[in-house]
């Protein structure tokens, strides 16, 4: 090859370059603007509402993350039990059997009052499927007695979560009153959810399983205003001026983890609403980047 022609042949090769790296930025440009109205509705949302609002959403596939006041520690009410489900099937108990007894009992028992006490039997699974669908507070209390307190504050320490603790039993109002109180922030609550997701604190099985449970069906604001059939696997919670939940939705082609916490809440009803159009509107963000190719133009989800 003459000199010339090498010549030639680096130009063209250089020119190629060129024009794919524009091609890809101008590709990348597109989702961008997406990206931006997403986190431009969440904003509106956090200051039209009446009380302090905490939201994370994060790309299971690439790990980008919209996020308002996602470092904040925020009371979790019912939303706790995802750690103390991570708990149980980290210490692999799910098929361990435990007979009911009328100590279980408290407030918001609604599964475990059905059963026979002393009688009964269940395994930790079942046990932990009243807890997720109908958020059973004595069976969240069985589990927190068999796991350990301390050991389901220990996995939240040990994964890096400084904001994340399990400070009470459900309904110990003795406990809240002298200022114990279930935590968590969105960033470590969507980061566990994702680290579960991944595979990384789990077998294959386990983790297959775990989202399983946490499907349970159930009356969920995330779920409520998104398209018939949409998929998810999560956990709400509800006390007196606080409202929360957070999971995994399952958008075709581009799942995401989502926690939205709110305190201080006037209207609880509004900030269920509210709840519902920030997930509606992330559902709708992830199924058009799910579906579409490169450039937006929408395709066949594989």
């Amino acid at each position: 090859m003459t000199g010339i022609a090498r010549i030639f042949r680096s130009g063209l090769l250089l020119a190629g370059l060129q024009l794919a790296a524009s091609t890809s930025a101008a590709a990348q440009a597109k989702p961008d603007v997406l990206w931006k109205n997403l986190e431009a509705t969440v904003q509106r949302a956090a200051a039209g509402f009446d009380g302090v609002l905490a939201v994370t959403i994060q790309d299971l596939t690439d790990g980008r993350t919209v996020r308002i006041r996602g470092d904040e520690v925020m009371p979790t009410a019912s939303m706790i039990k995802i750690a103390v489900l991570v708990e149980l099937y980290r210490q692999r108990r799910m098929a361990e059997l435990y007979t009911l007894d009328t100590t279980d009992l408290v407030s918001g028992s609604a599964i475990m009052s059905r059963y026979t006490h002393g009688v009964t039997r269940l395994t930790l699974r079942d046990v932990a499927t009243a807890m997720i669908g109908e958020s059973d507070n004595g069976a969240t209390n069985i589990l927190i007695d068999k796991l350990g307190m301390d050991r389901i504050n220990a996995m939240l320490a040990g994964l890096g979560y400084s904001k994340t603790r399990l400070e009470r039993k459900m309904i110990d109002l003795e406990a809240a009153l002298a200022g114990k109180e279930n935590i968590a922030s969105t960033d470590e609550t969507v980061a566990m959810l994702a680290a579960a997701h991944q595979g990384k604190l789990f077998s294959a099985d386990l983790t297959a399983d775990f989202f399983r449970v946490l499907a349970t069906p159930k009356r969920s604001r995330l779920m409520s205003r998104l398209p018939a059939g949409a998929r998810g696997a999560t956990k709400t919670g509800t006390l007196d001026a606080v409202v929360t939940e957070a999971g995994v939705l399952y958008p075709p082609g581009r799942p995401f983890a989502i926690a939205v916490m709110t305190t201080y809440v006037h209207d609880v009803p509004g900030a269920e609403q509210l709840i519902g159009e920030i997930s509606l509107a992330a559902w709708n963000h992830f199924a058009r980047l799910g579906k579409g190719s490169a450039y937006g133009r929408g395709l066949p989800v594989r």
